[in-house]
């Protein structure tokens, strides 16, 4: 296939750019040189014209509503693997075979330890403090036991920070639930999986025994999948950009928490469960009522968990999750008020023209949240267990970006719209 340009026609000048080719959708138009050449710049807010990068890892068409992790349905991943499974295929590119599988799981379960020191680190935060920020924190923390493993062009010393970052976020989210609620730490269990070793920690005590139930671990697998990477979005871009400085893989993921932790993007299912809550409390609300103030744009009410940035289409994570919602509040005998508000609000809006011309659909938020709360996490933890889901993916990001001989420190240009040339007034003048 002959190489392709586009044309760009600008101050009387024509400049001539190649196109990166994809495997499937958006081909790129490469600005690389763009400045060296022209002097000038391109205008992007957001990025969200704009690609950073070649992967291979994930696949996104937005108007069909199709997720692919390196060439596999989100729809058969959620249905068949499990979430360590899921990041075997991430971090190394395939899936593996079940000696594979049996030699990773083994491996990761005999780290999930967190150092004796790291009891004091939590101790040191206040019983009030976000999760996430004892999540991001610790992320952080962890880094200063294994300083040898901080290269970040050495493979061997990022396979080594992979397995202990997959194996101790779950302790760490774990032990920052336990400490906000005053609880004894528990430790890992070698003897569970990593989604019922996970279970054991949040919510057995010393003095009971806790026995995982088999449909809640099921539920949990398919949320940490469907969570598991989502190809260039606001913490994942975070992540490659502290990457791009060289800076070691827990700072880098670190980073990826803080991003996650926003409102508009991990934090989004919190603001959705807030909002059915509203909703229940008022008698005099209805979906129908609802709707309505969603669309007057005089009423400053945000409809949380409906449209998105990519997709133009129903999520296929959240068709996923709205087929296993009622199954999951089925089995653990839950009748939730807000799931019952939940269904009316999705039902009235895919009937509405407004949602419809907009392409206004239920995204995976929406029903995530409600699946946490149906299954007894807290409401701060939802965000938690986004990050412990989106943890392959960041990591595998990262190892791509590092090897990608094309990667060079992330640095945006601007365009200046401020004064210029203003002489120095001394301070006895102002």
């Amino acid at each position: 296939m002959a190489e392709r340009h586009a044309q760009l026609s600008f101050d009387g000048k024509e400049y001539e750019l190649p196109i990166v080719e994809p495997t499937i959708g958006n081909a790129g138009i490469n600005i690389a040189k763009l400045r060296a050449t022209s002097g000038d710049v391109t205008y992007d807010p957001g990025f969200a014209n704009s690609a950073g990068a070649r992967s291979t890892i994930t696949y996104i068409d937005g108007a069909a509503g199709v997720l692919q992790h390196r060439g596999y349905a989100i729809e058969d991943l959620a249905a068949n693997a499990s979430f360590l499974e899921i990041a075997y295929l991430l971090l190394r590119g395939k899936l593996p075979t079940q000696t594979e599988l049996d030699d990773w799981a083994d491996e990761v379960r005999m780290h999930t330890l967190l150092n004796e020191e790291m009891k004091r680190f939590f101790d040191a935060f206040p019983k009030s403090a976000h999760p996430m920020a004892i999540l991001s924190s610790a992320t952080n923390a962890i880094s200063t036991f294994y300083e040898e493993y901080h290269d970040p062009t050495d493979a061997a010393a990022f396979d080594e920070s992979a397995v202990r970052l997959l194996a101790k976020m779950p302790t760490i989210a774990a032990w920052a639930y336990k400490k906000s609620i005053g609880m004894p730490y528990i430790y890992p269990r070698n003897d569970l999986n990593y989604v019922e070793n996970f279970l054991h920690m949040m919510f057995a005590a010393p003095t009971a025994s806790y026995e995982v139930d088999p449909v809640i671990a099921k539920a949990v697998n398919v949320l940490f999948v469907l969570h598991a990477d989502h190809e260039q979005n606001c913490s994942t871009a975070t992540v490659r950009g502290v990457g791009s400085s060289q800076a070691n893989l827990f700072a880098s993921v670190g980073a990826g928490i803080d991003a996650l932790w926003g409102p508009l993007h991990g934090g989004a299912n919190q603001r959705v469960i807030e909002m059915l809550q509203t909703i229940v409390d008022d008698p005099d609300a209805t979906a129908k009522s609802v709707i309505a103030r969603a669309k007057d744009p005089n009423d400053p009410f945000r409809l949380m968990g409906f449209g998105h940035r990519v997709y133009k289409n129903y999520d296929p994570r959240a068709r996923v999750l709205r087929s296993y919602a009622d199954d999951v509040l089925a089995a653990v005998g839950i009748k939730d008020p807000l799931f019952d508000i939940a269904k009316e609000l999705e039902q009235a809006a895919l009937e509405d023209d407004y949602f419809i011309e907009r392409k206004l659909f239920p995204n995976v938020d929406f029903y995530s949240g409600l699946i946490f709360r149906a299954l007894d996490f807290p409401t701060r933890m939802f965000t938690v267990l986004f990050a412990i889901g989106r943890l392959p993916g960041w990591m595998s990001q990262w190892k791509e970006m590092t090897e990608d001989p094309d990667t060079r420190i992330m640095r945006p240009r601007q365009i200046y719209v401020g004064d210029i040339n203003k002489a120095y007034v001394p301070i006895e003048d102002r």
